[in-house]
């Protein structure tokens, strides 16, 4: 069991279910509270220690047994509380709690106002994506290919919902995520930083290995039920396919997302 150290905040363990810091987690974790996340876990409590993302807090529980973690925690917050281990599960989003969750401050990267050059010279926009562990792992595809900027629009999965960050695996906490973005204005600050903005379409005559990925572009790509609107599609500079066999209409979005970053990936490389 880990003790807390006697002179930090909160020394004392929390045994009562309506405490103020467990009825705020809950409500984070719940969607309820949209200025901090919910993050839980020691994998994804290592990787918000890999970021700069501000942790305002820590629960753990008293059966928690990572001495060493937690101490790397107290060096990003003075606020660790102990809870008893079967109050923890009350606030726990996963059925196998491993003990320890982050409160942190969410991000915010709206309009991302200055476009980083990175090896790739790419941002992605993700239009109308409802499913969250798609969402997530989009993200983690994104950061794994060197996509520097990941834009989401309204109408889409929460990025920082507890499913979305399990399924991006820490990326989320990295990449520079513009969220609640509307399709006719990240266009205009697509072009306005010279960004060819280039979508997916089942229609399109042009593969996704045809045309040059080391030129900037912005790759958009539509709801998994519905993809982009007509009207949506006339406002996009080029379309492109992955070519299927065997009558094969479409592919899972995440899979569609790997299979052309990492084309242009390959491309840059080279």
């Amino acid at each position: 069991m880990i003790k807390l150290n006697p002179t930090m905040e909160n020394t004392g363990k929390i045994t009562s279910r309506d405490n103020t810091r467990l009825v705020n987690a809950r409500k984070i974790r719940d969607g309820k509270d949209r200025t901090q996340i919910f993050i839980e876990g020691r994998r994804l409590a290592r990787e918000a220690l890999r970021s700069e993302i501000e942790i305002a807090e820590c629960l753990v529980s008293d059966e928690f047994d990572d001495a060493e973690l937690l101490n790397a925690i107290r060096e990003r917050t003075e606020s660790v509380s102990l809870v008893a281990g079967r109050l923890f599960k009350t606030i726990a989003d996963t059925n196998e709690p491993q003990g320890i969750l982050l409160i942190a401050k969410r991000p915010d990267y709206s309009h991302l106002e200055k476009f980083k050059t990175a090896r790739l010279p790419l941002a992605l926009f993700l239009n109308e994506i409802n499913n969250p562990s798609n969402l997530g792992a989009i993200l983690r595809t994104a950061e794994a290919a060197g996509v520097v900027s990941v834009i989401v629009s309204t109408n889409s999965a929460d990025v920082f919902s507890p499913k979305s960050i399990r399924a991006a695996m820490g990326s989320s906490f990295r990449l520079k995520v513009w969220e609640n973005a509307e399709l006719e204005e990240v266009l205009g600050w697509a072009r306005e930083r010279r960004l060819t903005p280039t979508a997916a379409d089942v229609s399109a005559h042009k593969t996704y290995a045809e045309i040059n990925w080391k030129k900037p572009r912005l790759l958009i790509f539509g709801s998994e039920a519905h993809g982009l609107s007509v009207e949506q599609l006339a406002a996009v500079d080029e379309k492109i396919l992955i070519p299927m066999e065997n009558g094969v209409e479409s592919l899972n979005l995440g899979v569609s997302a790997g299979i052309i970053l990492f084309e242009a990936k390959r491309q840059t490389d080279t």
